[in-house]
């Protein structure tokens, strides 16, 4: 991983490079000192010592005034107009009336304002000219929220001026999707998209969600986990390695491709065929003979310019698609026809992803890296003590001593597991006590470790194992994802959902006594905890009989 990381950051510091060679910028940043040209210097007027004298002879400013006057009228015709706040004085207010302020009265030389024309600006123009635009989006449980934002915004300050209002804790994991019911598609804006050329694309029954995707860069950390090497290849070097794959994909010079099966449905009809295709930067195309690459057996089934990819949301049930894991190519001008979608279905997770992974990199390239980039430097520059840190990760926790006058770390892994399992019987040892002395609290302690996960974010309630399932895989199929929900077999129990190598897998959680006091457990008693709380917190530090960590929780916020 250090070599990928080492490549990629050469590659992206020399795509950097030119902006850093310009001389001069309009704004007289980046200017550098030039010497003065050689050669003789110009002659200099001579001057008399008695006109050098004269201090009081009289000097001509009215070329000067002139100058400010025409600088003081091209500001203010540049900046904004703002409306009149006294109409009654310039203008009639009924018939026969004549206004306060005849027209001859203002300055001469100041043309009336004009008020600024929103259809000619564009998404790239400064931001006090872009006039605001009001967007609806929705979240997972179905509030929205009406976002007025401006025509340069784009989806990464969007997402975070959603966090900022819904009082998230921002960890770069948001996301925009772009919603269409209608066509059974999705997909997650990039991050540095324009959200108004998006909405424009869009057709009236689509909608803008709000929604966390721990995949969105997740192949620039596991890169072997979404490309498997059967269906990587070079067109310009045989021998490319693994560990050139993210390089040779950022880089314009290079020609990767990923091939492989996948089923593809015919246009304007309701059959798939299994053809052999490969995807390209110039586009993606199939083979009409097996699978040869020639270029005479090779037809262009999709571009990449002016197209983008979807998730198929219910395949099976809306296109007859012959597996679950399905994605569409879909032109922008493309808006409520479904007969112009290329739809396609792979065999598995794993290469759906790979073909989705692939389309983005050859598409965006090095902006996808800027985009991932720019929070890990954003971090960086920030002070450790301004961004206290609010997740649970595996870098962050350290087994603490505190039985002295000062804390200190345990560094010996039998120590922390030691420590940890006397603090364990301690705190047992105590909310005993506290049941025999009896509680102040109007709730029974036991009662209330029933219910005190449920104020929990990871903690769904009653939902069906399909429906964790399909939240699991909207949040990115990434190791140690998972949510907590109500068990539908069994009553008092519990189900723990849980995502590895891009696999959902479930684990029953079941009540146990012990000393009439009620229990949690994974383990069939083994390791017991006394509510799912201290359950989800032990085996965030420890994988136990888990196939890895819990990291991170699916999440529904209410906008």
């Amino acid at each position: 991983m250090s070599d990928i990381s080492e490549s990629m950051e050469s590659l992206y510091s020399a795509c950097n490079m030119q902006s850093d060679t310009v001389p001069l910028l309009q704004n007289g940043q980046h200017a550098r000192s030039q010497p003065p040209a050689p050669g003789p210097r110009p002659a200099q007027p001579q001057v008399s010592p008695r006109q050098r004298v004269q201090r009081s002879q009289p000097v001509h400013i009215l070329a000067v005034r002139r100058l400010q006057e025409e600088d003081q009228q091209f500001r203010t015709s540049s900046l904004p107009a703002i409306p009149n706040p006294f109409p009654e004085l310039c203008g009639s207010s009924g018939a026969g009336s004549s206004p306060a302020l005849p027209p001859g009265s203002f300055p001469p030389n100041q043309p009336p304002p004009k008020q600024p024309d929103c259809s000619s600006v564009k998404g790239g123009g400064p931001s006090w000219m872009a006039c605001p635009k009001d967007v609806k989006v929705f979240s997972e449980d179905g509030t929205s929220k009406v976002v007025e934002i401006l025509a340069d915004m784009t989806a990464r300050d969007l997402c975070q001026l959603l966090v900022y209002k819904s009082h998230c804790v921002d960890d770069n994991s948001w996301t925009l999707v772009e919603h269409h019911p209608h066509l059974g598609l999705e997909r997650c804006l990039e991050d540095h998209e324009l959200v108004v050329q998006v909405e424009g694309t869009m057709a009236s029954e689509s909608k803008f969600l709000f929604r966390k995707n721990y995949a969105k860069y997740e192949f620039f950390k596991n890169p072997m986990n979404f490309f498997p090497e059967q269906m990587v290849t070079w067109c310009q070097q045989s021998n490319g390695s693994q560990s050139q794959l993210l390089q040779n994909f950022l880089n314009s010079s290079s020609c990767p491709e990923i091939q492989g099966f996948l089923h593809v449905k015919e246009l304007g009809r309701k059959s798939w065929k299994k053809l052999y295709v490969c995807l390209r930067r110039s586009g993606l195309y199939c083979s009409t003979k097996g699978t040869s690459k020639e270029p005479r057996h090779l037809q262009l089934l999709a571009d990449l310019e002016d197209s983008n990819i979807f998730t198929l949301i219910s395949g099976k049930k809306q296109y007859s698609a012959p597996t679950d894991h399905g994605l569409c190519i879909k032109p922008n001008k493309v808006r409520n026809e479904a007969k112009e979608l290329r739809l396609l279905c792979a065999e598995d997770e794993q290469g759906r992803m790979c073909w989705m992974t692939a389309f983005r990199l050859l598409k965006y390239g090095m902006l996808l890296y800027q985009n991932y980039r720019i929070p890990q430097q954003r971090k960086a520059l920030l002070s450790p003590f301004s961004t206290p840190v609010r997740s649970v990760s595996e870098n962050s926790l350290v087994a603490m001593d505190f039985s002295g006058q000062t804390g200190r770390v345990i560094d010996n892994p039998a120590e922390a597991q030691s420590a940890a399992l006397e603090e364990g019987h301690a705190w047992r040892k105590r909310s005993m006590r506290m049941n025999m002395l009896g509680s102040q609290s109007p709730l029974h302690p036991t009662s209330i470790n029933a219910v005190i996960h449920r104020t929990q974010h990871w903690f769904h309630g009653r939902i069906s194992r399909e429906e964790s399932h399909r939240i699991i895989k909207q949040q990115g199929l990434v190791d140690g994802l998972f949510l907590l929900r109500d068990s539908q077999s069994n009553p008092k129990a519990f189900v723990l959902t849980l995502c590895h190598h891009q696999k959902i897998k479930n684990f029953q959680i079941l009540p146990c006594e012990d000393d009439g006091q009620t229990f949690f457990t994974l383990d069939d008693g083994n390791t017991k905890f006394s509510d799912l709380i201290q359950l989800v917190d032990f085996y965030q530090l420890n994988k136990g009989v888990l196939p890895c960590k819990l990291k991170h929780h699916c999440i529904r916020v209410a906008l």
